[in-house]
């Protein structure tokens, strides 16, 4: 509300001396770092505009231009369906012999990033947020590889008309081994985690009592959100289960192996004993071929097997694990635009009386048929063996009830001692639990 309030502003203040007041204010540097970070670009671009002190003031920092924010941008918008459509939307026939697919798709980000260099600003961008653009591999890579361009912290979450592939290449082409030296000077790449939760503005045209009163509820949800979020605390060390939802496309686990000492990304490899970069690899016994699974991403993260607390190939810990082992957190960091702040868990859940913050970061194949959904329990290859086809038919459902307690003896027994574990994606508590609550149902 704050930032809004002072972007509505902005253009009254021009030949006022609220103008200078407001100079003097953030000329105090403690001010100005905690104020800054949540200012549109628009709020202060138009800051610059409404005196020469402010302008001197704004332009001689160069923490002010550190955290860029385009998500809101209109200008950054991009509502083209397709390239096809070129000579429609813009009016020249003639545009459409010429103009390549990345200068048709990155159009308005580049066009916004030549106003920035203009005005001296896109060298001090070291944080970009670019969430829910129209963002190409084609930009991306001069962001990597174009000395103008100085971003340590990128997100492009959920962007549109992303060629992965070609992603994939310019990054390991960023971090070749005979790159330059103090090259790339991109250090965390989000990518494959949900964009951030954004904070609900009320509409300065909501002028009646029932609008007023939806934007009040609209802002209530929101806090709400975000504090429930903050409750649940950081994702990979405080939340169980599928923490990447969307499929992971083929290439990525080699291109974060290559870019494993450069660039770090909102997602780790699977430390799986399957795979090559495990600590456990070949010393464990697993079914399955490794062969084909030298190396994955990792998409759930789970605590301590249930059995013996511990997993074969170890945790991932805040402050023991190497730097390159730890997943970018969400939300982006606006403190800082470094490693550090972007990997350090933030979430409430980081102050209870916990000894370490860790997870076992898993890919699917190394959790299937070890893996509860109901209770996010699972089991190491140490602990249990996959069963085989024969012993799956061995323990199927059957009618025989047991009158002392209403369950097949075979159930009964597996309450005792099970044998099978998780069938089906539940471990045999849950379904047994799911099996008398649908017994005991009317009907």
């Amino acid at each position: 509300m704050a930032s809004e309030a002072l972007e509505q502003n902005t253009r009254a203040l021009s030949g006022s001396s609220d103008s200078s007041l407001l100079a003097d204010f953030l000329s105090n540097t403690l001010v100005l770092r905690q104020t800054i970070p949540y200012l549109p670009i628009s709020a202060l671009l138009n800051l610059t505009s409404t005196s020469k002190q402010l302008r001197d003031l704004l332009y001689s920092d160069p923490d002010v231009f550190r955290h860029i924010d385009l998500t809101h941008v209109k200008a950054a918008q991009f509502e083209v369906a397709g390239i096809d459509h070129g000579g429609e939307v813009w009016r020249n026939v003639q545009l459409d012999e010429y103009l390549t697919e990345d200068d048709f798709y990155s159009g308005p980000l580049r066009g916004i990033f030549t106003s920035l260099q203009r005005r001296n600003i896109l060298q001090s961008v070291q944080t970009l947020n670019l969430d829910g653009l129209s963002v190409t591999a084609e930009l991306i890579h001069d962001i990597l590889v174009n000395p103008q361009f100085a971003v340590r912290i990128l997100s492009i979450r959920e962007t549109k008309h992303l060629n992965h592939r070609k992603l994939m290449q310019s990054l390991k082409y960023a971090c070749r081994a005979s790159r330059p030296d103090n090259t790339p000077r991109l250090r965390g790449l989000y990518l494959f985690s949900k964009r951030d939760v954004p904070a609900l503005a009320s509409s300065p045209k909501a002028a009646t009592p029932a609008a007023v009163v939806g934007a009040n509820w609209n802002h209530k949800s929101a806090h709400a959100l975000k504090e429930a979020i903050l409750d649940q605390g950081d994702d990979w060390y405080h939340k169980r289960g599928r923490i990447i939802s969307k499929p992971v496309g083929a290439g990525w686990a080699e291109t974060l192996l290559d870019c494993r000492d450069s660039i770090l990304f909102d997602a780790v490899l699977c430390t799986g004993p399957r795979h090559r970069n495990s600590r456990a690899f070949g010393k464990v016994a697993i079914t399955g071929d490794t062969a084909t699974h030298p190396w994955s991403v990792a998409t759930y993260s789970v605590s301590g097997c249930a059995t013996c607390g511990t997993a074969p190939e170890g945790f991932t810990t805040y402050g023991e694990s190497l730097t390159e082992e730890l997943p970018l957190l969400t939300p982006l960091a606006t403190e800082a635009s470094n490693i550090r702040a972007a990997t350090r868990p933030q979430g409430r859940g980081c102050s209870k009386a916990l000894p370490k913050q860790q997870f076992v970061p898993r890919c699917e194949d190394c959790i299937r048929e070890r893996y509860c959904f109901a209770c996010d329990q699972w089991w190491c290859e140490s602990c249990y063996e996959v069963p085989g086809k024969e012993e799956w038919m061995g323990v199927q459902v059957v009618a025989l009830e047991d009158e002392a307690n209403g369950l097949a003896a075979h159930e009964a027994a597996a309450l005792e001692q099970p044998k099978v574990k998780v069938r089906a994606g539940y471990c045999v508590h849950c379904n047994l639990r799911g099996l008398q609550r649908r017994r005991s149902r009317p009907g």
